[in-house]
């Protein structure tokens, strides 16, 4: 499986204090000199010894409870094995589940009440942004997007647009995230294999639409998934009919309309074609861009989308589809992102707006 942006200042001010006092009328003799030489020297070194006994002893002893009780941080190994023996006493991992280029995600249950979770694991060298500033505290991006998403969306448990983020620690060594894992669930690559290596246009269409739906979702909070394909896409289907979960924020970032991006972030055989034409991308086009490849990979067996293909007529759009079917991928696909609709006119596309059975 795999939070440009909002941005944050960190201020940080040094105080530097330097005094210093010569004796101008003062005379001494020389043993007054040695002596008082001496006794500097002395002092200096138990001054010494004692910040050096001060600096050592938090390391040593300093644990959780002090730490609040004297405002004073906990040094980092310590708080991040804090954090470790935190996550381990209130979740049981288990199984690898998915492993891709960034992060892994393993089975687990919370101990509490054996509630099944996904835990994500992501090696911090591999976070893509590391933290920002967010209700006055650093937190990782990946988190604040994710925070963002469930702000405000109302839907019970199961029926938001992505999987809840329940917890998240940050270690020394990696980001873990605590996600809400349905079961049954399978992602979208995997649901349309067992259907015969892909779907019919009906059942498409409304996994489609809750795409759809799911990125006017983020446009409305200003929010660029940067990466939504077929792998970052769940199907969830305890209630009996496929539900679309959207997953991987790890590229994300927010963003405006007016933004343009210059360098790539997510799967390079989806890469827009105004890129290689002007090195450039907005995030409105290129969403619908990479929601028509989805649609694309939905409805053709075993043809795994590439932009270059594509461009050079490698890949080509079934006939045997019904039209207004082949019009939204043709509208989609367009290769100028001047000509791919907006989130509000795929919404009102007679494609998706024409009757089907309440599912």
């Amino acid at each position: 499986m795999s939070v440009h942006t909002s941005s944050f200042q960190r201020d940080v001010t040094e105080n530097l204090e330097r005094c210093s006092g010569f004796p101008n009328t003062c005379k001494y003799n020389l043993r007054t000199r040695k002596r008082k030489r001496s006794a500097s020297c002395q002092d200096d070194l138990a001054s010494r010894r004692h910040r050096s006994s001060e600096s050592r002893e938090p390391a040593r002893e300093l644990g959780p409870a002090r730490a609040a009780a004297e405002n004073i941080a906990p040094h980092p190994l310590l708080a991040g094995e804090t954090r470790r023996l935190d996550f381990e006493a209130k979740y049981c991992q288990s199984d690898l589940l998915a492993r891709g280029g960034h992060a892994s995600v393993y089975t687990g249950y919370r101990r509490v009440d054996h509630a099944p979770v996904a835990i994500k694991r992501i090696p911090r060298k591999n976070i893509f942004r590391k933290s920002v500033l967010h209700r006055n505290m650093m937190v990782p991006s990946e988190v604040v997007v994710m925070d963002k998403v469930a702000c405000g969306d109302g839907e019970p448990e199961g029926r938001s647009i992505t999987i809840s983020l329940l917890d998240y620690y940050e270690l020394q060594e990696e980001l873990v995230l605590v996600l809400e894992r349905p079961v049954p669930v399978s992602n979208l690559r995997d649901y349309a294999e067992a259907k015969g290596g892909f779907l019919q246009d009906e059942e498409a269409k409304f996994i489609f639409k809750q795409l759809v739906e799911a990125a006017a979702e983020l446009d409305l909070k200003s929010i660029f998934h940067r990466d939504i394909k077929v792998d970052n896409i769940l199907i969830d289907t305890s209630s009996g009919f496929p539900r679309l979960r959207l997953i991987d924020f790890g590229l994300s970032c927010f963003t405006k309309k007016s933004s343009w991006y210059t360098l790539f972030y997510g799967t390079s055989a989806h890469i827009p074609p105004e890129w290689y034409s002007r090195k450039s991308y907005r995030p409105g086009p290129t969403t619908v861009w990479q929601m028509g490849i989805v649609l694309y990979e939905m409805l053709h067996d075993g043809d795994n989308f590439e932009t270059r293909r594509f461009l050079k007529d490698e890949l080509k759009i079934r006939k045997n589809l019904p039209l207004r079917c082949q019009e939204m991928l043709h509208w989609c696909l367009a290769k100028d992102p001047k000509r791919r609709p907006t989130l509000a006119e795929l919404l009102l596309h007679p494609w998706l707006t024409a009757s089907q059975d309440d599912h």
